[in-house]
Formats: structure tokens, sequence, C-alpha cells
């Protein structure tokens, strides 16, 4: 149950758009069991001066060419799912958008199940009382 933001400065084609949402999907699907039909995501396009990041923390080198990826999903995956995940985007996202490496931030928010409702004002994922 994943919703995927997604945040990139201007400039980049719809096919790239494509690319990088691809390469998040798979990733989520592979390495943290997420179905293959759960998609949901949404892209922010920043001006220059809307999307601040600094160039070198953690030994890192970014560019304007920066995707910056949050994940919101259900709490309990591993710690080695998560450490798979990173290194997977990271990878189908130079492969397929050819973002590289350092330019790829991803941040996790755990959620429980009672957090989400898929449409019609129901929470799907919360046992539901019984009509009488």
């Amino acid at each position: 149950m994943p919703l995927v933001r997604i945040d990139v400065n201007e400039g980049r084609s719809e096919r790239e758009f494509r690319a990088i949402g691809d390469a998040i999907h798979e990733a989520l699907v592979t390495t943290c069991g997420v179905p293959a039909d759960d998609r949901f995501q949404v892209f922010t396009v920043h001006h220059s001066k809307t999307l601040i990041y600094d160039e070198s923390f953690m030994a890192m080198h970014r560019t304007d060419g920066i995707v910056l990826v949050q994940v919101t999903f259900n709490a309990g995956r591993t710690t080695e799912q998560k450490v798979a995940l990173y290194r997977r985007a990271a990878e189908l996202l130079a492969e397929k958008a050819g973002v590289v490496p350092d330019d790829v931030f991803i941040n996790l928010v755990e959620v429980q199940r009672e957090n989400w409702s898929f449409g019609r004002g129901v929470a799907q994922l919360v046992a539901q009382p019984e009509k009488k």
C-alpha cells in the first residue's frame, strides 16, 4: 500500500517521469513485497529555487538531477528489505532513467493499517463492523 511522492527539478521529459516511476515501483515490488497492481505515485516538479538540497552531505556529489523519493507504507518491513529497496531503487533509476546514484534520496514513512482509505470513505485494511 505505498503512496510514493517523487520530487524532481523541472526539465525532465514524460519518458523520464515514466522511467523514474517504473524504477521505484519495480524496486518496491521486488524488495518489499508490494503487489504489482498497487501503484500510486505523485510527482512534484520544482523550479530550481524551490528544491533545496546540500550538494555534498554524507560525501555525495548531488546535482540538479536529484530525485527525492518518499514512500509511505505499512509498518513491518525488515531492515534488510529497506536496505535492499534503497540499493535496487538506485540501480534501477540509473539503468532505466539515467539518474546518478548520488542523486537518489529515499525516505520511508511507516504507518499503521488504520491510516489508509482507498476510496468510498472506508478503512479497507481495518475490520469493519457487520451491518445489521
